[in-house]
């Protein structure tokens, strides 16, 4: 089966969510696990070079089909990320042709690696109508997520296919298409990036900081009339921050951090209790005096008063009842909690 047709039948399965498993396993993962290993070029800017090489020898023949081409990578290295080497193979070549063979390519392909150079080749094009075809193959976002969001951000109406993609992919596919919608500059993705852009997942640690500068978290969060996605989409924002040392900014580089801290706290008093909204305060809180102040980009004092504000909200007998309910006192993650988070900050949870 084609690697097109896969994401496609799986897609109509689950239109509106991220695949399983990111679509794995593929079609092809038995051929691919079994076939000779093949050795990279140990100097990476030669990666790519030999699959450029196969594609000026095709597009040099005028009447070459893209089906000839069918096997024609399955023992070299192809990138999963744009790369020089073949951009420029498909800059050399007649612009329509490469077009064509793109598509052919990510369409029919039965191996991963023949669909990755198809989908490098659209990445240096800038048709709008190759749209949903980048983001169908997108899906299977492990893979093909990082060639996609590239493809997607250069074509007109890359903003809403980019976010279209990003509610139905997760893990390092969403790494993939958060990370391009900040590089396309948020102006018109800004309302997605402060409600959606982070899904709690621990990868969105390499993006956080990248979705706070590039969609001006602070200006937004410290509107009096922010609503209450945008409140709990901070939240996550803020737990990320305050925990993705190694990964992506944290709130120790974030300038803003003592602003937008006290203005979550702030709205986190005029919302519902839930156990989210709990948690994500506590797990702030927790983060905030098991570190210098410094660490968490505050002064002494900014800090203090800001898990006092948290604190006063997660000691009100309503919010303690919310947690519980909404985590199940036998869970294994509300033992945890309460052993450690809830210990350190004397709070009441159990």
């Amino acid at each position: 089966m084609a690697l097109f047709e896969h994401a496609l039948r799986l897609h109509r399965q689950h239109p509106d969510a991220a695949l399983p498993r990111a679509g794995e396993p593929y079609p092809d993962d038995e051929r691919h696990r079994s076939r000779p290993s093949y050795r990279r070029a140990r100097d990476q800017r030669l990666h790519g070079a030999d699959v450029a090489v196969i594609l000026d020898e095709h597009f040099s023949r005028p009447g070459a089909q893209p089906s000839e081409l069918v096997g024609a990578f399955r023992d070299v290295h192809v990138p999963i990320h744009r790369n020089d080497h073949i951009v420029a193979a498909a800059l050399r070549a007649d612009r329509q042709r490469v077009r064509q063979t793109g598509r052919w390519l990510v369409r029919h392909s039965t191996d991963r690696n023949a669909a990755t150079v198809g989908l490098t080749l659209l990445s240096a094009d800038s048709a709008e109508g190759d749209i949903p075809l980048i983001q169908t193959i997108g899906l299977l976002s492990h893979h093909f997520g990082p060639l996609a969001a590239e493809a997607l951000q250069r074509r007109g109406g890359g903003a809403e296919a980019l976010r279209w993609l990003g509610e139905r992919v997760a893990g390092w596919g969403r790494v993939y298409v958060v990370e391009a919608l900040c590089r396309q500059g948020a102006a018109s993705s800004r309302a997605w990036l402060l409600r959606h852009a982070c899904d709690g997942d621990y990868l969105n640690g390499y993006f956080a900081g990248k979705v706070a500068t590039a969609a001006h978290l602070h200006e937004a969060i410290t509107d009096a009339e922010a609503d209450d996605e945008l409140i709990d989409h901070t939240g996550r924002l803020l737990r990320t921050l305050a925990d993705c040392g190694g990964m992506g900014m944290t709130l120790e580089h974030y300038p803003p951090a003592p602003v937008v801290l006290a203005a979550h706290a702030a709205h986190l008093a005029r919302q519902e209790p839930t156990a989210n909204r709990y948690i994500d305060a506590a797990m702030i809180a927790d983060c905030l005096v098991a570190r210098p102040a410094n660490r968490c980009g505050c002064t002494a004092e900014q800090r203090d008063r800001i898990v006092q504000q948290y604190l006063a909200v997660l000691e009100q007998p309503d919010w303690r009842d919310a947690v519980r309910a909404g985590l199940g006192p036998t869970s294994d993650f509300f033992a945890w909690f309460t052993n450690h988070v809830a210990t350190r900050l004397r709070l009441a949870a159990s």
